[in-house]
């Protein structure tokens, strides 16, 4: 997804938890290729299902941990300047909350 602002990369919230991020995306990783391996060996259906649900409840996590920095740094950063760009962070915020709870 492209960014919806001209932000640099610095100025992304999540940069001082940059490694835990991609710790916890490397073990997605792992769990999804179990769960490939699983399937390739003709593993039980309800084994399957519940390394789907381990991984989506982990992915779940990360965007909630991404959500919180975005509001604690750019939505916050954004409502003490105000204005237009206020008005703008907090709609995308409200937006991506909205995927979030239809996915």
């Amino acid at each position: 997804m492209t960014p919806t602002t001209d932000s640099t990369p610095a100025d992304h919230g999540y940069i001082s938890e940059k490694d835990r991020y991609l710790a916890r995306l490397k073990r997605i990783e792992g769990q999804t290729r179990g769960i490939h391996r699983m399937i390739d060996e003709d593993a039980y259906c309800i084994d399957i299902l519940t390394q789907i649900s381990s991984a989506t409840s982990a992915l779940e996590n990360v965007a909630l941990w991404l959500l919180d920095d975005h509001l604690r740094h750019c939505v916050a950063a954004a409502v003490e300047k105000g204005g237009e760009e206020a008005d703008d962070k907090m709609r995308e915020a409200f937006a991506a909350i909205t995927r979030l709870v239809k996915s």
